[in-house]
Formats: structure tokens, C-alpha cells, sequence
């Protein structure tokens, strides 16, 4: 093969990014501004079909040269380039009759699920399924699918009820689990909630039911640290979650740290979903009933 040297240097590059996410995002930009095959004056003419093409086919060439250059924020990136794939189908048309749709689809599913690759490392068949904290690929493939699709079918962020008044705790107490397990449809959301030391801004997280195992909490209330423990927690009615972090393995493969900043919840989250080794600061919650089992409470200095 010839250019040798040219062609390891762009492989060593290539390996360091999602490049094929970002290669079928432009691809599939290219192909919604391509497609009505129309000179910009009739797309324009044609008002918000034409316009929606440019629009989005630029945003996507876009996110596929962010991908290339900026790819530790594959996910933010992803996650936006997905929504606007799917927008494609009833904004243009059809969504470059379903190819330019599809290639954005596909190429932000890979861009999420991509996990970087340490220099000099080759693919072994041997290598395990869950890499450095991160999961298998196959599951960061569907996982951006999911999120959109229970979006687009309905759900709003949460909010609390009219009057109601939260005070949460100046620090929020750390909580640990081995699983987490929402029953019913979970509904979220970002907002302030008012604290001793003013607002604080945390996720919402509202759901029918959940399940904990192994629950671990551990406060400090003054001078002293109090830890409640319990072999199970189930928590029942109108349950509602308000936390400053949330970090866990999706169906104990994919790892994700979630912050009202850096990654926060999606409006809808399908309520097959669960997650594993679950490390979050809780600042309050709330539960028409809480049953526990094996409950401890420790205190010291």
C-alpha cells in the first residue's frame, strides 16, 4: 500500500475520535442539502421545508467536523445532532427521503456510543464487554434511539406542585446503591429548589415507584455523620427525587455521570430502564410511603 507513514498517522488520529459518527453526520447533511437538487433561490421560495433542509443539513455537517475536533463532548453533540435527524422527517422532506435521516440516526448513535481507545491498543476478540467504566458499544447504539423516542412520545419536565415549598439540606447527602430500579414512567427535569445558603439548582426526577438494593446514605448533621442503611428500599406513590449528581451503569453497562450542567436528564425516560452501581448527592426526597428493609442508622464523630 502506498503513503505508509500518511496512513498510520491518520489511523493513530482517527482512533482518538468518533470518526465514523462524525463522517455519517456530514454525510447525511450533505444529502438533505443535496437532494431537493434546487438552486438556493427555489429552496428558499419554497419557505420552511426549503429552509429546514439548509438549516439542518448544515447543523449536522456541523456536529460531524465537532465530533472530529472536539471529541470529548461526543455526547452533548450526539445527543443534539439525533433530535435534529429526527426533526428532518417532518421539517424537510421526509428527511432526504429517509437516507439523510437515517445516515444522522445512525451517525449520532455511534458518536454517543464511542469510547476512546488507548494508543497502541489493538482489538481482541478476548477484550471484556464492559471497557474502562464505559460499556459496550452495542448498547450506546440504542441507548440515544430510546431517549428521543420516549421523548417524541409525550412526557413534560417536572415541576412541583403550585405553593408547594422545597427547603433541602445546606449539604446534600451522599446516597449509594447496587441497583435502581424506577417502576412507571419517570418524568424529569432541571429546576432551583431553595436551601438554607439560597437556591440550589438540581435534576427532578418523578416516577410511580422504585426500587433500591443495598441503600447507602451518609450525611453530616453539625459536628457528627449519620449513615442509614438498608438491605431494600422501596419507595411507592408519587415519588420524587431531587439530586445534584446522579451517577450509574444504564442496565449495569453503559457508565454515565448526569449534572444539571454537564449531561442532564431527558424530559421522558422509558421505564424499562434501570441502572447499577448508583452514586448520586440527594438533596431531598419525597414519597407517599418508604418501606425499608434491614434498616441501620450509625452515627460518629
Amino acid at each position: 500500500m502506498p503513503l505508509p507513514d500518511a496512513r498510520r498517522v491518520l489511523r493513530r488520529w482517527r482512533r482518538t475520535r468518533p470518526f465514523w459518527g462524525g463522517l455519517l453526520l456530514m454525510l447525511g447533511g450533505a444529502e438533505l442539502l443535496l437532494v431537493p437538487l434546487s438552486p438556493l433561490t427555489v429552496l428558499v421560495s419554497l419557505g420552511l421545508g426549503g429552509l429546514a433542509a439548509i438549516g439542518i443539513g448544515l447543523a449536522l455537517i456541523a456536529a460531524g467536523i465537532f465530533l472530529w475536533l472536539l471529541p470529548h463532548a461526543h455526547h452533548y453533540v450526539s445527543v443534539n445532532a439525533l433530535i435534529l435527524s429526527v426533526l428532518s422527517f417532518a421539517a424537510t422532506n421526509l428527511g432526504g427521503f429517509l437516507v439523510g435521516m437515517t445516515l444522522g440516526i445512525v451517525g449520532s448513535a455511534m458518536g454517543f456510543g464511542w469510547t476512546p481507545v488507548p494508543e497502541g491498543a489493538e482489538e481482541d476478540a478476548e477484550r471484556p464487554r464492559v471497557r474502562d467504566g464505559q460499556g459496550t458499544r452495542t448498547l450506546g447504539v440504542l441507548l440515544p434511539v430510546v431517549i428521543v423516542g420516549a421523548t417524541l412520545w409525550g412526557g413534560s419536565p417536572a415541576e412541583a406542585a403550585p405553593g408547594q415549598e422545597i427547603v433541602a439540606a445546606r449539604t446534600p447527602p451522599t446516597v449509594t446503591t447496587t441497583l435502581f430500579a424506577p417502576q412507571g414512567f419517570l418524568l424529569a427535569g432541571v429546576r432551583e429548589i431553595p436551601t438554607a445558603d439560597g437556591p440550589l439548582k438540581v435534576m427532578v426526577l418523578k416516577m410511580k415507584a422504585a426500587s433500591l438494593t443495598d441503600y447507602r446514605l451518609k450525611t453530616r448533621d453539625g459536628s457528627r455523620e449519620l449513615a442509614l442503611g438498608a438491605d431494600t428500599l422501596d419507595l411507592s406513590g408519587s415519588v420524587t427525587l431531587y439530586l445534584t449528581k446522579f451517577k450509574g451503569c444504564l442496565e449495569g453497562l453503559l457508565c454515565l455521570t448526569f449534572t444539571p450542567d454537564k449531561l442532564p436528564v431527558p424530559p421522558v425516560v422509558p421505564p424499562f430502564v434501570f441502572m447499577t452501581d448508583v452514586q448520586a448527592e440527594q438533596a431531598l426526597v419525597t414519597s407517599d410511603l418508604i418501606v425499608a428493609g434491614g434498616l441501620t442508622l450509625k452515627a460518629s464523630a
